[in-house]
């Protein structure tokens, strides 16, 4: 009798012991949706060392699931404001609405130094620091993108360098005398021509045949060179 009472309790006590591995609840899973969202558009970016802080900010009822739910994306365009629909399993039509909001960080060009309107940025203007970026929606990534670009504004040393605050430089201005070259199978064919229009490099413009006086439109390949604008580019 005694040894069979002893029996007994061996069973709870074991089940007592082992790991008991609580399910994710509804908002850890939304986290997850999002942030494997946001990883991916990171990837398609070419974002180097992104982060991401996320605050899962549940509705007023919130689901309460018994296990893992369906995470529907409804809307990620913005990070401060993503959208995910949550249906738990069997519950027909139920569904709720979770909003994530998302700050990102990533390794980007920052100004080391002031730069001018109109100024062309050298290697002694940039640097690469990881800065937030949640509000930037086109930080330049690479510095070689910003060096030898043209400033449209002033800049401040300090600040993350965005695309839209370049653009490429003049080239070729009004009245220019420049050089139309062509070249074809290996053979180069060089005229005199003169600029009607201003171009940065790939721009097209009007250029004068100074030989023929003929107009012809070409695209602009350097300083004061030009081609055809239907000669591929790859033959520069």
């Amino acid at each position: 009798m005694i040894l069979r009472t002893a029996r007994l309790l061996v069973l709870p006590l074991a089940l007592a012991g082992a790991p008991v591995f609580a399910a994710p609840t509804v908002s850890a899973q939304v986290e997850e949706a999002a942030r494997a969202q946001l990883e991916k558009q990171a990837a398609a970016s070419n974002l180097p060392d992104a982060r991401f802080e996320l605050t899962v900010v549940p509705p007023r009822v919130a689901a309460t699931c018994s296990g893992p739910v369906e995470v529907e994306t409804v809307d990620t365009r913005q990070p401060t404001r993503m959208r995910f629909a949550v249906r738990c399993p069997g519950a027909g039509a139920t569904r709720l609405e979770y909003i994530v909001r998302a700050r990102i960080s990533a390794s980007v060009v920052v100004l080391a130094a002031p730069v001018a309107a109109n100024e062309i940025l050298t290697d002694t203007h940039v640097t690469v620091e990881q800065r937030e970026i949640t509000s930037i929606p086109d930080p330049v990534i690479d510095p070689n993108d910003a060096v030898g670009q043209t400033s449209r504004r002033m800049l401040r040393a300090g600040d993350v360098l965005r695309n839209n605050s370049l653009s490429a430089p003049v080239l070729i201005k009004r009245g220019d005398a420049v050089v139309m070259v062509a070249r074809v199978e290996g053979i180069e064919v060089s005229t005199a021509g003169e600029a009607l229009d201003a171009g940065a490099r790939g721009a097209t413009v009007r250029v004068r045949n100074s030989t023929s006086g003929q107009t012809v439109r070409m695209r602009v390949t350097g300083a004061g060179t030009v081609e055809p604008i239907d000669m591929p580019r790859a033959s520069r």
